[in-house]
């Protein structure tokens, strides 16, 4: 698959890879510190993983597959798919973590708009330049770590 500046796709940090946007890291920065927990749906501090846990690490990737990265789609609701390999959708929220078991966050423009058991989900989305993230999680709603996360960038006319 070749790669384009406004897509990411990685099961860690982007830090130091060539072609990567300043717009795109800053855009990942923001959504690090929303994505703690599920039940966040606005831009704020995410709670802390319980100390007495280590992170799992998961070997599955994520990616978008549409809409593709740099896309001109019109405004109204978006239908956004994804592809998740070596990893398990499962709708059961639990503490008995797996490394491949889990969830997917969606994440437009540093907001999450979706915690969804399915690889094909519809947004709203309005006129302008967004930044469309997706991330596999673990059941518990927590990040694996590394992170299991992927990046598009768009345009609604």
């Amino acid at each position: 698959m070749a790669r384009h500046p406004s897509h990411h796709t990685t099961r860690g940090s982007h830090a130091g890879r060539p072609g990567a946007s300043l717009g795109l890291t800053i855009g990942l920065a923001v959504a690090s510190l929303v994505l703690g927990g599920c039940g966040a749906q606005t831009a704020t501090a995410p709670p802390s993983a319980p100390a007495s846990r280590v992170r799992p690490q998961s070997t599955a990737t994520v990616a978008i597959t549409a809409p593709v990265p740099g896309a001109e789609v019109p405004a109204g609701m978006l239908h956004v798919r994804i592809r998740l390999t070596g990893g398990e959708i499962i709708p059961q929220t639990s503490t008995q973590l797996s490394p491949d078991k889990g969830h997917i966050h969606l994440i437009l423009d540093g907001k999450v708009v979706s915690m969804a058991y399915g690889v094909e989900q519809d947004v709203e989305v309005t006129a302008g330049l967004h930044l469309l993230q997706t991330e596999f999680v673990a059941t518990d709603h927590f990040p694996f770590n590394p992170r299991v996360i992927s990046a598009v960038t768009f345009t609604v006319k």
